[in-house]
């Protein structure tokens, strides 16, 4: 079994996770995971949290002279702004002066303040908030940095980006995979068109000055990953359908789309499925076309596996939004907690993070194993499965 869990808040000592199924024997390298906890961080827009953390894993279990050892790994990224947060998110307890707690009770509209203040019985959102907060998601990079390096034993490579931002450019960018590797590590938007990514900044530096925010699509895009992950035998186990789960579960992801996704509900069959061919060179089959976006029947079919995550604006504006008191029941402008104008690109790296998790369940379910050298045969006589088909 492959899963993962993560533990702690965005203002608490430290975040963890736990992360199992991981074969004995794979090489981790730790300063991989680093980097994309680095990657997260980035983008043109984010807030002042970026410049306090900088964000690096410690791993306390399942590792032993730079490889696996089957067992589960337990992670920890530590919070450098918890030096400042000591008395509000103490474990004990502590009596604070009101003037010092930073109590929330002004929730903010499309955050999960109100929503889980009622599910909880919170009298101070902050329960609810530190929890829901996207810094959580820290932890689940980690994790699919992991997954990552399990992947790529077997070939597979993970990228994303921006394809659009604010309604910028006016049709979401549709590009090859060299395109969006070649995406400069430096790039502001990690967007592969200058001119939109240009104008992206232009609108960000408009909307801070407005005390707004703003949403957008990232895409994940996975080549070399086999036909025949996931199943069409049972609902829960469709491959896109836990592909869509995992990436609405990012926080402040609203849609989620496959290949040509609501675009192909409008179109004829004809311009909607790809063709099958066959490659006498490759012994393959192929499609000259990805309109689905590399699954079909919940089955992954050989192509590149193409994901976009769809984000509303983030939900903490510095021009509040009118909200409720939740003790005096009296119209009041929402709290302010410090924020990002968008956070787009980070999406993204969450995005790869997340299919990367999905994927590396999936090829531990098709292909088993205790030790990585297992798993790769179990995996080598499967590809020659394939090739005698």
């Amino acid at each position: 079994m492959f899963r993962f869990t993560t533990a702690g808040e965005s203002h608490g000592r430290a975040l963890l996770a736990i992360l199992e199924g991981l074969p004995a024997g794979l090489p981790v390298d730790v300063e991989q995971v680093n980097r994309e906890l680095e990657r997260r961080q980035w983008g043109y827009g984010r807030g002042g949290r970026m410049k306090i953390e900088r964000d690096r894993v410690e791993i306390l279990s399942g590792v032993r002279h730079g490889l696996t050892l089957g067992s589960p790994l337990a992670l920890m990224i530590e919070n450098k702004d918890w030096a400042n947060w000591t008395e509000v998110m103490s474990v004990e307890s502590v009596d604070l002066p009101p003037e010092k707690s930073r109590r929330v009770k002004r929730p903010r509209p499309g955050h999960a303040d109100l929503a889980g203040g009622l599910k909880y019985s919170a009298r101070d959102l902050r329960n609810v908030l530190e929890r829901a907060s996207a810094r959580e998601t820290a932890a689940r990079v980690a994790c699919g940095a992991l997954a990552k390096q399990l992947l790529a034993a077997f070939g597979v490579e993970i990228l994303s980006h921006v394809i659009q931002l604010g309604g910028v450019p006016d049709k979401p960018l549709e590009l090859a995979w060299d395109a969006i590797a070649a995406i400069p590590d430096d790039a502001p938007l990690r967007c592969a068109d200058e001119e939109a990514q240009t104008r992206m900044v232009e609108l960000i530096d408009e909307k801070r000055r407005a005390g707004d925010t703003l949403g957008g699509i990232f895409e994940v895009i996975v080549r070399g990953i086999m036909p025949g992950l996931g199943s069409h035998t049972a609902w829960d186990l469709k491959l896109d359908g836990l592909l869509a789960q995992a990436v609405m579960s990012i926080p402040a992801v609203k849609a989620v789309a496959i290949g040509a996704g609501a675009e192909a509900s409008g179109l004829p069959g004809s311009e909607v499925h790809d063709e099958i061919a066959y490659d006498e060179t490759t012994k393959q089959f192929i499609r000259q076309t990805n309109r689905a976006g590399g699954l079909e029947g919940g089955i992954t079919n050989g192509e590149e596996l193409r994901v976009r995550g769809h984000l509303k604006p983030i939900s903490t504006l510095r021009r509040a939004l009118r909200s409720v008191d939740i003790d005096t029941k009296q119209e009041e402008s929402a709290s302010f907690e410090r924020s990002d104008i968008t956070a787009v690109p980070a999406a993204g790296v969450i995005g790869e993070a997340m299919v990367a998790l999905v994927l590396a369940e999936a090829m531990r379910e098709k292909f088993g194993g205790d030790s990585l050298g297992e798993m790769r045969r179990n995996f080598d006589g499967y590809r020659e499965q394939l090739r005698g088909y």
